[in-house]
């Protein structure tokens, strides 16, 4: 409010929403009680009805269903809000873990375990990352559904579920790693959304491109290689078999199969980006453009992102030059 705001003013981001539909009482009872996006014999019925071509119906819904996005300004907003948190807590965890013994040799995580103490700086940035991922498995249900959504819930799950457990079992030593590593790209994303909706195509490019690297690197490089490694092997050498070691390498796994489904979407996104040359659309997201359902039988090329909202996230972003992807 005060400071993204007046940011996004400067920049010349307008406060302004899409297309407002034409007030019409029957469709709005049809749009409100019964489907927000009829089918063919619904709209052939509305058609005789108002005596509106079908094209005409279908271009009202599309708009009645845009008008609920948020505009640019709030995407901007909230993404700023991420950028911030993302960045802040980044390099306050870098901070913290450059003088901890564990995070130059990993075998630091289980020597005297679990008697290791907890120091006030570890606590915080603990219950700091856990309240924001609770925050993000929140606003989820009141941010518009993107075609991600099932993943992104099982992420925040996993998330959730790691932090409270290692938490509880006092594997916060191997806990601060993983929080580190996930912060170290997703600040850059947020980044990309904040210069999208500036309308900065070539910073948005650069800064997602330099995204899709490290998140590549940290994800299925430095994760599987140093975390998962250490969590696997190293502790099963260290301490030997315990009841929670199967269910905690178990969330961790499952975090690095989402971290392979989002790799190849970067990657795709990337690749069609090259070909058309810029990014323009999310494969997530769910946004609606201004020909989505007249030109159907239209061979005109889409692009690989659409316009959607936060950031959803999910976090989401929407411009009708990008959306982001969000982990």
């Amino acid at each position: 409010r005060f400071i993204a705001r007046p940011c996004a003013i400067n920049l010349g981001i307008q406060d302004s929403g899409p297309h407002r539909a034409q007030p019409n009482a029957i469709l709005e009872k049809v749009f409100t009680s019964i489907t927000k996006s009829p089918d063919g014999k619904r709209l052939e019925g509305l058609s005789k009805q108002l005596d509106w071509d079908v094209r005409k119906i279908q271009r009202w819904f599309r708009h009645r269903r845009n008008q609920d996005k948020p505009t640019t300004l709030t995407k901007f907003c909230e993404s700023m809000w991420r950028f911030t948190f993302y960045l802040s807590i980044f390099f306050y965890g870098i901070r913290f873990l450059w003088t901890a013994p564990w995070f130059w040799d990993t075998r630091q995580c289980w020597y005297n375990y679990p008697f290791q103490p907890l120091t006030s700086r570890l606590y915080y940035y603990y219950i700091l990352e856990l309240a924001f991922y609770w925050s993000l498995m929140f606003s989820q249900f009141t941010d518009i559904k993107r075609k991600d959504f099932l993943i992104m819930f099982v992420h925040h799950l996993a998330t959730i579920g790691l932090i409270t457990f290692s938490y509880m079992n006092n594997m916060v030593r191997v806990g601060t790693l993983v929080l580190c590593l996930h912060d170290a790209s997703d600040f850059l994303l947020e980044a990309a959304k904040l210069a999208n909706y500036a309308k900065y195509q070539r910073l948005c490019d650069a800064f997602f491109m330099l995204f899709g690297v490290v998140f590549i690197v940290t994800r299925l490089g430095v994760y599987p290689f140093w975390i998962l490694n250490t969590t696997l092997f190293e502790s099963w050498e260290l301490i030997g078999p315990y009841p929670s070691w199967w269910l905690f390498n178990g969330l961790l796994i499952t975090l690095q199969i989402l971290h392979i489904i989002w790799s190849y979407l970067i990657i795709r996104t990337a690749y069609k980006a090259l070909m058309r040359g810029k990014v323009s659309k999310d494969d997530r997201s769910d946004v609606e453009s201004s020909s989505e359902e007249e030109d159907v039988t239209s061979n005109s090329t889409k692009g690989v992102f659409s316009t959607s909202s936060n950031g959803s996230n999910r976090i989401n972003g929407h411009v009708a030059s990008g959306q982001w992807m969000e982990e």
